[in-house]
């Protein structure tokens, strides 16, 4: 092997570059340098004379993953290598052996299949919104990639308790129905890619020989995300011979919705019991306290992949401690983030070296909002930006309708009706007596909903009461697929999670402005689309956190931890989709390399009820706190206690009063508003909201304890030595003064 390639290998590396020829398997761990270590064996094989570079094909699962690869192999003088996605390679070999296994005439390749998909569920009775297609053909891509047939689709999904976006039968009848259709047109979609190049391959032996002798050696990366066609396709290409490495992790397994398993990976060394297994878990991507929450994070694993669980080594230098955060609602947390963004921008970190990472699309709108309203630059990655969603869309055209067509309030502050007023378009869409839509309330063809919703009330009250104008947006989006729980199916689900969204955003309306109505609404909403579209400068990522996977930065904010997201609520119930869940949190937690900030919030509005539970993947993560995590654990391990009636103390407000939130407080109420006066003058000041100078529990506690010096202050938890320096001269002479006088 040349110097130049063996430089900067460490001692695994070495051992999986130069392992003899034949079955490789390298268990990568995230950061560990698995692109270098797989480029270079490639190289390797090149130099030694065992293979030529053309007779080498090398997989991967994105094209720029491929890319990447070409790109490092020609930096060592090798060229030629054949690095494709699995669809790449099948369709050029596809095109080259079509004349010979079908005919002259080569079929068409559709990119979208919803067109087709529609026509089968039409004549299958299935609903055709786009929505129901999407899920339709998500699932006929599952089952395509999972080598099930529609006569088995039944019996597998019920063997395998998937959840379906409509009756089994009816999904089979519509796949049954797709693959009619699209055979007789002369049409193939990506999946049938693989499939007509491994039927080629085994049933064409001149065919499959032609290829073996081209190619003789084979490199497949992510070897965790393969799916059975996928692996049908390798074992077609293969054939008798064993000359493959494969790479993987299965602790980043998060595809397997989509079909992808891990067991090729996990069971290589039984297939090939001669196979050279090589492990990589040195970490040259993130600081040794970025890797130990990551080793946290996982291992508490359980099941398939639990037994291959690779521990991180982290090589870099230290860095700061990730930092847990816990808001009163995802509006402040969302301004708490971008707030920390734009310190990190002004220290000195580049705006495009900064993610944060949501569990679903849905949630990055507030984030989105706020950093606008902090003037930093972002761009949404893997999703539409929130209001360019098409049923955002939908459901601002509907709501501004709707609006226009509403009855105004009369003198007493409720709609004026009239029985038969039939002011909006679609005849029998009639505003019933309590404010829902009367009649179907259908969708026409132009997207309009065919009924008005009147605003009753004054909308006033709790956040997470059902305001008057919250329940006429409901009522509104009802029709356009806002049931009161998530729809099945990936598509129906984020749609539903889009519309609850804009409920959302009724409520916080409706606390700010109690007159507001469905027209006000529908303005909000427009100003809201207009501002949220960022510069075009490339800035902070927004990104859910299967999009992230193959990324890294400098900083990563992991947001939105709570409970029913992360774990996600549908996975509920199911130890294997769990357990996923929490690969994605450590997928999430592996792509920071210096800076890892988590953070959730207890209630979803501004000033609603705090019943959310930050999520259980963070128990035993956050410093300080007892694997039930609810409550804390003090400095020798035992639990803090209420200083006045001694009971143990729960929840974050407690144990900075460390008294029990229902007994006697003896907070200096005069002191509490001079710290609250100081905390906003300062916050003007520094131009940010007054929560991040410190919180109203951290004030009260301030007022209670009324600490003299910087160990009584740094003793009130959320009081770590950067706000010490910044602000305990200020406080602590806030307590004097009042003390002496």
């Amino acid at each position: 092997m040349p110097a130049e390639l063996d430089s900067a290998l460490d001692p695994e590396q070495q051992a999986a570059v130069t392992a003899r020829r034949g079955p490789v398997c390298v268990l990568a761990g995230a950061g560990t340098g698995k692109t270098r270590t797989i480029t270079r064996r490639i190289a390797h094989l090149v130099s030694a004379g065992h293979v030529a570079p053309g007779q080498v094909l090398a997989v991967t699962f994105t094209a720029r993953a491929a890319g990447e690869l070409r790109t490092r192999l020609r930096s060592y003088g090798v060229g030629g290598v054949q690095a494709r996605t699995f669809h790449a390679a099948a369709l050029r070999q596809l095109r080259y052996f079509w004349p010979r296994v079908v005919g002259d005439e080569q079929w068409q390749l559709i990119e979208g299949k919803l067109r087709a998909v529609g026509q089968a569920a039409h004549r299958a009775g299935a609903d055709t919104n786009t929505e129901s297609l999407r899920d339709l053909a998500s699932e006929i891509e599952w089952a395509k990639a999972s080598l099930i047939t529609p006569e088995r689709y039944p019996a597998e999904v019920a063997r395998v308790r998937r959840d379906v976006p409509a009756a089994a039968e009816l999904v089979a009848k519509v796949y049954a129905g797709y693959e009619a259709l699209k055979n007789s047109s002369g049409l193939l979609d990506f999946d049938d890619l693989l499939l007509h190049t491994a039927a080629a391959l085994e049933t064409h032996p001149e065919v499959a020989g032609e290829f073996r002798e081209r190619y003789r050696c084979f490199v497949v990366d992510e070897y965790q995300d393969v799916t059975p066609l996928q692996q049908r396709v390798l074992d077609a290409w293969l054939g008798e011979r064993d000359d493959l490495t494969v790479v993987g992790d299965a602790n980043q397994t998060i595809y397997t919705f989509a079909g992808a398993t891990p067991r090729y990976l996990l069971d290589f060394s039984r297939r090939f019991p001669d196979a050279v297994v090589v492990r990589l878990q040195r970490d040259y991507r993130s600081t040794p306290q970025v890797v130990a929450a990551a080793n946290t994070v996982i291992s508490a694993a359980r099941g398939q992949t639990a037994g291959t669980r690779l521990r991180l080594e982290g090589q870099q230098p230290p860095g700061p401690e990730p930092t847990f955060k816990e808001y009163d609602d995802e509006p402040a947390e969302a301004s708490a983030v971008a707030a920390s963004i734009r310190r990190m921008i002004s220290d000195g970190i580049p705006a495009s070296e900064i993610a944060v990472l949501f569990r679903v699309n849905a949630q990055s709108e507030v984030y989105e909002r706020a950093l606008d309203d902090a003037g930093v630059p972002f761009q949404v990655r893997g999703g539409e930006r929130f209001f360019a969603r098409p049923e955002v869309r939908q459901a601002m055209v509907t709501l501004r309708s709707a609006g226009a067509n509403a009855p105004r309030p009369g003198a007493d502050g409720a709609a004026v009706r009239g029985a038969g007023d039939r002011r909006a378009a679609g005849g029998d869409g009639v505003t019933g007596g309590d404010g829902a839509v009367g009649g179907d309330g259908a969708v026409g063809g132009d997207g309009v909903v065919g009924g008005a919703v009147a605003v009753a009330g004054d909308g006033a009250g709790d956040a997470d009461s059902p305001s008057a104008l919250a329940q006429a947006v409901r009522a509104v989006l009802v029709p356009l697929g806002l049931t009161d729980e998530p729809a099945a199916g990936s598509a129906g689900r984020q749609r539903w999670e889009s519309l609850d969204a804009l409920v959302g955003l009724a409520r916080e309306l409706a606390r700010d402005e109690p007159d507001a109505d469905l027209a006000r609404f529908a303005v909000e909403l427009a100003t809201r689309a207009d501002a949220s579209h960022p510069p075009t400068v490339q800035g902070v990522t927004l990104a859910s956190l299967h999009a992230a996977k193959g990324l890294e930065w400098d900083a990563v904010f992991l947001v939105g931890l709570v409970d029913g997201t992360l774990p996600i609520q549908h996975a509920e119930g199911d130890d294997a989709k769990i357990e996923e869940e929490r690969r994605l949190l450590y997928v999430g937690v592996t792509r920071a390399r210096r800076h890892l900030a988590m953070s959730w919030a207890l209630s979803r509005a501004a000033g609603g009820r705090r019943h959310r539970r930050r999520s259980r993947f963070l128990y035993g993560l956050i410093p300080d706190h007892d694997p039930e995590a609810r409550v804390a654990t003090g400095r020798g391990g035992s639990k803090p206690k209420c200083r006045i009636c001694g009971s143990p103390l729960i929840g974050v407000d407690a144990l900075k009063m460390r008294r029990c939130s229902d007994c006697p407080s003896d907070v200096d109420v005069e002191l509490l508003d001079r710290l609250k006066a100081w905390r906003s003058t300062t916050a003007k000041q520094q131009q940010v909201p007054t929560y991040v100078v410190f919180t109203d529990a951290t004030l009260a506690a301030i007022a209670e304890h009324r600490p003299v010096d910087n160990a009584g202050l740094v003793g009130i938890p959320g009081i770590g030595a950067r706000k010490l320096d910044r602000y305990g001269p200020d406080v602590l002479a806030l307590v004097t003064a009042e003390d002496s006088s």
